[in-house]
């Protein structure tokens, strides 16, 4: 049962605190009220007090995160007690992973369960990994979930920064090219519009285009400014709806080199988690449902809820994949295997890496094609705006 925190005031009115354990905060309220105490504060034992506790809240990093499994795995694994290794990486981690950590420390030492004291930190802890957690302390090998969760979150990690990686090349290149481009419609342009303006010259159509658009960026940047947030806000709110977030979702699959590189992704994500819940013990039906609920991508999760009813009237998994398109044939057919050889979660691991594999792939695909579509822009805008420089000064010329 938790245990709550109180501050209250007794008869003689002098402040007191302590502890008392009940179901709820209301029964925690309505105990101490029975007892004639006037209550001040009741917080739940491992949570931190005063009313700006969730403004002040810092999310704690993903890599925080994988650091903090690893150890806590190579702890348990190595035979030290839950609470003694919660106290040692409460010493050791930073400030919110410290702050995070002796949080769970305290909810373990008041009697709640590892993966119920995970559950009370949705922000930091996913479903799957409370999952992952609970079934191994029911199945009395939590050192064992542990390990393949940090391997499973260390993986992740190393894709996030490979794919990071890749796109820094083309984000500095689009990045310098919009920052050449603002300051030539601010500052260049508008010396020049003066200079032709001075001397009465017939402007020929580029140029006029060119002064056009300059004259817009320095008389109504407010406007475009307003127009570019107005929407931004109107494409996130309508991603928030399930409507919005599907369409978008499938507007990104169908992308000839974006949609295969989010679908390989997403399928990597699919197989390595499913494995990795099969694994530890959950069943099948329960892990599907964990998959859907957690999967980035609306269309694959919407999908993904659609196989989970099929197997729950017993189709096999491998036959409900087949039946939706976004699935790729090898995925059905490894599955098929996996199924028919009872090792359903070791093939998923092996199509994880392949996905994985093929992730790479396409993020390579992606920064070479868009590495030469960067230039030919680049070389398009440039040559324009050298057109429409360099026209009206051979006209100026001709006159003399």
């Amino acid at each position: 049962m938790p245990i709550f925190k109180y501050v209250v005031k007794n008869k003689q009115g002098e402040t007191v605190r302590g502890k008392v354990e009940a179901s709820s905060h209301v029964q925690a309220v309505s105990t101490l009220m029975g007892r004639d105490l006037f209550v001040i504060d009741v917080v739940p034992l491992g949570q931190q007090d005063g009313f700006l506790t969730g403004l002040l809240h810092n999310k704690v990093k993903f890599e925080d995160l994988v650091n903090f499994t690893r150890q806590l795995a190579t702890m348990i694994n190595a035979g030290l007690p839950l609470a003694t290794s919660l106290s040692i990486l409460e010493e050791q981690g930073k400030s919110e992973m410290a702050k995070l950590t002796g949080n769970l420390l305290k909810d373990v030492e008041g009697g709640l369960s590892f993966s119920a004291s995970l559950d009370k930190y949705k922000d930091s802890f996913s479903r799957i990994y409370v999952q992952l957690v609970k079934a191994g302390e029911i199945g009395g090998v939590l050192d064992n979930v542990l390990d393949r969760l940090a391997v499973t979150m260390e993986k992740e990690k190393d894709f996030r920064a490979k794919t990071r990686g890749a796109m820094v090349y083309p984000v500095i290149i689009i990045l310098a090219m919009v920052a050449v481009v603002i300051v030539m419609m601010v500052a260049v342009i508008p010396k020049l519009t003066e200079m032709y303006q001075d001397f009465g010259a017939d402007l020929p159509m580029a140029t006029q285009v060119l002064m056009s658009v300059s004259n817009f960026f320095v008389n109504s940047w407010w406007f475009l400014a307003l127009l570019t947030a107005g929407l931004v806000f109107a494409l996130r709110s309508f991603k928030k709806t399930p409507r919005g977030e599907k369409a978008i979702d499938g507007l990104f699959l169908r992308m000839p080199i974006i949609g295969v590189l989010k679908q390989k992704i997403v399928l990597t994500d699919f197989t390595r988690t499913l494995s990795l819940l099969l694994g530890a013990g959950v069943s099948l039906l329960e892990a599907l449902d964990i998959v859907a609920s957690a999967i980035s991508s609306a269309v694959y999760r919407e999908q993904l809820q659609e196989i989970n009813k099929q197997v729950e009237k017993g189709v096999a998994l491998s036959d409900a994949i087949s039946s939706y398109e976004n699935f790729p044939p090898i995925l059905h057919q490894m599955v098929a295997v996996g199924e028919e050889t009872g090792k359903l979660d070791e093939i998923l691991s092996k199509i994880s890496e392949y996905f994985e594999k093929e992730s790479e792939y396409a993020i390579k695909n992606l920064t070479t094609a868009i590495e030469p579509m960067i230039m030919i822009l680049l070389g398009i805008g440039v040559g324009f705006i050298v057109i429409a420089i360099i026209m009206p000064i051979y006209s100026l010329t001709s006159q003399f």
